[in-house]
């Protein structure tokens, strides 16, 4: 597993490629203490805590050599240094040993998924694997899904008037979903009936995206199947319920961890600019789909995405898939930079395997 970000490239920067080991270890301890704190951290405690006998003295000179690397920075407030978002980044990349999920935790994951899969809908495992992220973390938990992405069931069309219909689609699942319809002029009596029909025998475990290509690829066979209004009224039903504009769906759970362990003022400001880009779901559904776009885990640092650029936010993510292996969907953890990285890369993967399994076997 190897977590990946946008800016990866950094750690091939020279002046950071050539640090020492004595360097690389001052600057592990910087930033292993502020994930720890959140606090500075100085030259004394460093001498005290440094594995190799070093002077204050020495310890503020590769701290000023880090500094010009553009590793860590001092606040104003404190004579100690904080890493940076480039720091960071280089952390995580090149230093950053990631630890294991242990064998207790593996199984609570798949008990706690496996009973919230069983017997509910997709979307209730999903918010139980949100909710269970954000304990592990101290930050929210995420995930994002394609409502298209859904196997399907049944669908059905309902006549509210002359003009209207509804959709009512139902996914295996159980989810069921409703999309008003306008109906063609002059449709024959029975065409509702007669769609639903056709589409029925088509769609068993199918998502609608299936189904759209199937029809379009053989739409001269629907045509000998139907007349021609009934066979637009199949199309059209189709197209309603894989619209772009809905077709994504955002879970977050666990806000109220982010309110705690706050360390100053500026960090209750930063949770209220992250709470407010929470509330964008657009934004955020974004920032998950671009961790579609790889194998395991993606890590985004602060300002490297322009949603988290003024709440200095990470997240961790990673996508899950479905039994023919195809992509449908991304969970993860969005938190202050300070996350405890080298445990949640690991059980955001570990959660995204398990989801993917359920819906391998169909759970």
């Amino acid at each position: 597993m190897h977590p990946t970000g946008p800016f990866s490239h950094l750690s091939e920067n020279r002046a950071i490629a050539e640090l020492n080991d004595r360097s690389r270890e001052i600057f592990r301890q910087i930033v292993e203490s502020y994930l720890m704190t959140g606090e500075p951290v100085g030259s004394r405690h460093l001498s005290r805590i440094l594995p190799m006998a070093l002077s204050p003295a020495s310890i503020r000179n590769v701290m000023a050599d880090l500094e010009a690397a553009g590793l860590i920075f001092a606040p104003h407030t404190s004579a100690g240094r904080l890493p940076t978002e480039t720091g960071l980044r280089f952390f995580v990349d090149a230093m950053m040993e990631i630890g294991d999920v242990t064998s207790e935790e593996r199984s609570r994951i798949e008990a706690q998924m496996r009973a919230a899969a069983s017997g509910h809908t997709l979307e209730t495992a999903l918010a139980e694997a949100s909710a269970l992220l954000s304990g592990v973390s101290r930050g929210a938990g995420v995930v994002v899904t394609s409502k298209s992405n859904a196997r399907l069931k049944h669908i059905e069309f309902v006549r509210l008037d002359p003009t209207r219909a509804l959709v009512v689609l139902v996914s295996e699942d159980g989810s069921v979903e409703n999309r008003l319809l306008d109906l063609p002029a002059g449709l024959p009596a029975g065409a509702l009936v007669e769609a639903g029909n056709f589409l029925n025998a088509r769609i068993q475990g199918k998502t609608l995206g299936d189904v759209k290509r199937e029809i379009q690829t053989r739409r001269e066979d629907m045509e000998r199947e139907l007349d021609v209004l009934t066979a637009r009224l199949v199309e059209a039903g189709l197209a309603t319920t894989v619209g772009p504009a809905d077709s994504r769906q955002l879970i977050v759970r666990g806000q109220a961890n982010l309110l705690d362990d706050l360390k100053a003022v500026e960090d209750l400001e930063r949770i209220r600019l992250l709470f407010s880009d929470l509330e964008t779901q657009t934004d955020v559904i974004d920032l998950l789909s671009r961790a579609e776009g790889g194998e395991g885990v993606r890590i985004f640092i602060g300002s490297e995405n322009k949603l988290f650029s003024l709440s200095g936010s990470s997240m961790i993510a990673a996508p899950f898939r479905d039994g023919s292996q195809k992509i449908v969907g991304v969970l993860g953890v969005i938190g202050p930079t300070r996350l405890n990285y080298a445990r949640i890369v690991p059980m955001v993967d570990y959660t995204a395997k398990v989801i993917s399994r359920i819906l391998e076997r169909g759970r």
